[in-house]
């Protein structure tokens, strides 16, 4: 009697575990927008459910009151989001941890801390989702925080100052910390010095008790270039700068620590007397290389392929942007459309990627978010 009562107890648990195993998995992919608020609070950042197979985008979440949202960054695991705050304001910025509530598509916030500098401009993350680097254009500052476990951020342990200058006046007075990204093996950090026209590489190991920034290495740049982003390849071994002043992109070998150059390519289609070049950013495949060019004659993304063997660039087409200001694009994880955020025009413009030829096609889908500045992704497993 007590063997028939355990053999039904066990029926009964196969089938409970059966039928866990058979439910189908459910995702979500979420859009993170920031924007900037003129200055004023105001809506700072959005939540949109995006629609992996139409390109449509539903809004779920907005985060009021806050100032100059205008960069986010997505922890390594998603669970966390970072946001910069009073961006371009004349005192120290702050930088902000939020908890993803994938679910709900909502933000909560953990904590604030100062991110030691004027006008945060730039987040990244170190491959450990330990450590997390703040770069300040105004006042030309480099900082560095800790993660705790829950997400929130401990004081910053380190703020680097530089002072320095090139040759355009008007905009290379000083040092402007533009972005800042950890190196494919995060033993070390590259900050892009848009006013001195330097890469700045520091080493760094997250296993110390310090962690700290150490052993400048400057890599010069052109006269007069202006270094605004940097994307690494996916297999570790290139790199590429987009130059905001110049409107080039540079290709390098990521080698032994170091940035060795390999040649300049011209990110606009047309020349113009002044460039704007923003964004760039690597296909989750490897195989192109997007860009974003502002105006003031041409708003436009441009694609490349890239040669795995070498990593230099050719340019397959020049796509316009249906908006003015292409501060900041995205790619999402599927790697099959690209989001584009037109600052000026006050619109996200979503485009289906052709994953054979890189090339982009408009799809009627627009996302509507006075001055979108800032876009991350993310797909989420919301099985219950």
């Amino acid at each position: 009697m007590q063997l028939n009562k355990i053999l039904k107890c066990l029926s009964l648990i196969l089938v409970f575990l059966l039928l866990v195993g058979c439910q189908s998995k459910k995702e979500t992919t979420l859009l993170f927008v920031g924007s900037f608020t003129d200055k004023k609070p105001g809506e700072g950042i959005h939540v949109f459910e995006f629609n992996n197979e139409t390109g449509e985008a539903s809004l779920k979440f907005t985060l009021d009151s806050v100032t100059n949202t205008s960069f986010l960054k997505l922890s390594n695991n998603g669970k966390y989001l970072y946001s910069v705050m009073d961006s371009q304001m004349p005192y120290h910025g702050k930088i902000a941890a939020f908890v993803v509530d994938s679910i709900n598509g909502k933000l909560d916030l953990i904590n604030i801390q100062d991110c030691g500098g004027l006008n945060p401009a730039h987040i990244d993350i170190d491959k450990t989702g330990k450590f997390l680097a703040s770069s300040q254009y105004s006042d030309g500052s480099l900082s560095l925080f800790k993660i705790n476990k829950d997400g929130s951020l401990k004081p910053h342990s380190q703020v680097l100052r530089f002072k320095d200058s090139s040759v355009i006046k008007e905009r290379q007075e000083a040092s402007h910390i533009h972005s800042s990204n950890f190196s494919p093996d995060n033993e070390f950090l590259f900050a892009h010095d848009l006013g001195a026209d330097k890469i700045r590489g520091f080493s760094f190991n997250s296993n110390t008790k310090d962690s700290l920034l150490n052993n400048e290495n400057q890599i010069k740049m052109k006269p007069g270039s202006g270094p605004r982003h940097f994307a690494f390849h996916p297999n570790g071994k290139f790199g590429y700068s987009i130059a905001e002043l110049s409107g080039k992109l540079t290709a390098f070998n990521f080698r032994n620590g170091d940035l060795e150059y390999v040649e300049d390519y011209q990110s606009y289609q047309k020349h113009q007397n002044i460039y704007r070049a923003a964004d760039v950013h690597i296909s989750p495949d490897g195989k192109f290389l997007y860009a974003s060019n502002r105006g003031p004659e041409e708003d436009s993304i441009s694609i490349f392929s890239i040669n795995p063997e070498n990593g230099t660039l050719t340019l397959i087409e020049h796509e316009r942007t249906y908006g003015e200001h292409p501060r900041n694009f995205a790619i999402d994880p599927s790697g099959e459309f690209l989001l584009v955020a037109n600052q000026f025009t006050n619109n996200i413009i979503v485009f289906r990627r052709d994953i054979k030829t890189g090339k982009l096609s408009k799809l009627n889908q627009e996302i509507v978010v006075k001055n979108p500045s800032s876009l991350q992704m993310r797909t989420y497993d919301v099985s219950l």
